[in-house]
């Protein structure tokens, strides 16, 4: 059974104006409106873009001038980070050229042995104040990333120890730049 109402409705034919709206304004030159619940941005004029373009050249220029004032300051850096070393050894730089100049005149053996003394104390406190260590290797079981072994003697079985040293071993801060040449024996 149907309902007669049904029958006799109306029919509503709903249009959308944005629609047309947007049809009629592009026909015109103009932008399409966004569509409802969209924020679009207002379109960019040449204006605005060259003024975007120009703002973003200044910044890649910036940024261009940044990275090389860092690297300018940073080998300026690394180029005086050895001032402080030099200036300490010009004294003792300065203490062997007296040395030197005293040698040629008739002088007591003892006076010139005490003088290239503190000379060589004057040139190992300088070093130390830089972090240069001496390694102590006499006695010491061998450790190769200490020592370095130049010869060995004995033939025992046991630890391999440091019979002599022949050149002293030095670490800088901690880190080794030179291992001490030594004689290892084994017990």
């Amino acid at each position: 059974m149907t309902d007669e109402r049904d029958d006799e409705a109306p029919v509503i034919k709903v249009t959308d104006k944005r629609r047309f709206a947007d049809l009629e304004s592009v026909e015109a030159g103009d932008a399409p409106a966004s569509s409802p619940g969209e924020d679009a941005p207002e379109p960019a004029t040449a204006g605005q873009a060259d003024e975007y373009r120009a703002h973003l050249q200044r910044l890649q220029a910036e940024f261009d001038n940044y990275r090389k004032r860092v690297l300018r300051e940073q080998t300026t850096a690394v180029e005086m980070a050895a001032e402080p070393v030099m200036r300490r050894l010009l004294e003792v730089l300065d203490d062997f050229g007296l040395a030197l100049l005293h040698v040629t005149e008739d002088v007591d053996q003892d006076r010139l042995l005490k003088g290239v003394e503190l000379v060589y104390a004057k040139l190992t406190d300088a070093l130390a104040a830089e972090g240069l260590e001496r390694i102590e290797a006499e006695g010491a079981p061998f450790d190769p990333s200490l020592h370095e072994a130049l010869m060995q003697t004995g033939e025992g079985d046991g630890e391999p120890r440091v019979a002599e040293v022949f050149r002293p071993g030095y670490t800088l801060r901690g880190r080794v730049i030179r291992p001490a040449g030594v004689r290892v024996e084994r017990e």
